[in-house]
């Protein structure tokens, strides 16, 4: 185990402690899709960014020593990489390597994020910063790709949430 000096982002990212509510990382990821998109004070923990957000202000912020917690361990980037994949997993896009794509359950008709609006666009442009701030700049690109051109493709995604996602990794 490493040793993050009682950073509460880090020691929750490797695993090695809670969140606010006693959580770690690994009861996040095994909630179910209901639960994800019912509940606003998680995201902040899994993908932290400068700023604080509107439903968590218990969420310790992305400061310079939590980056630098990032850049000098693989373990942190892997298991963010771990939590993008289940917010994947809950958006219907699927990684390959480093491709994010449309998965088999992606009905644009009645997913959750492919809506005018909503708290999900708030999450994706949190999801793409964080990975920028967080080391994993081909993840954030591969992400604002995808969501942009399957945005743009159905119609859903309004322009200015579009220009959110464009300028997250700026």
């Amino acid at each position: 185990m490493t040793d993050y000096s009682g950073n509460r982002l880090a020691l929750f990212t490797a695993g090695d402690g809670p969140d606010h509510r006693g959580r770690t990382i690994h009861d996040i990821l095994a909630m179910d899709d209901f639960w994800l998109e019912h509940t606003h004070d998680y995201i902040q923990w899994l993908f932290p960014i400068p700023e604080a957000g509107r439903f968590n202000s218990f969420a310790p912020l992305l400061d310079q020593e939590t980056q630098a917690c990032f850049a000098e361990s693989v373990e942190l980037r892997q298991q963010q990489s771990q939590s993008l994949k289940r917010m994947l997993d809950f958006f219907g896009l699927v990684q390959k390597d480093t491709t994010i794509n449309a998965g088999p359950a992606l009905n644009p008709q009645d997913h959750i994020w492919l809506k005018a609006g909503g708290h999900n666009h708030l999450r994706i442009t949190r999801i793409i910063r964080s990975l920028q701030y967080c080391l994993q700049p081909e993840l954030a690109a591969e992400l604002q790709t995808t969501v942009m051109e399957l945005g743009q493709a159905k119609g859903y995604v309004p322009k200015a949430t579009l220009q959110y996602w464009r300028q997250a990794t700026a």
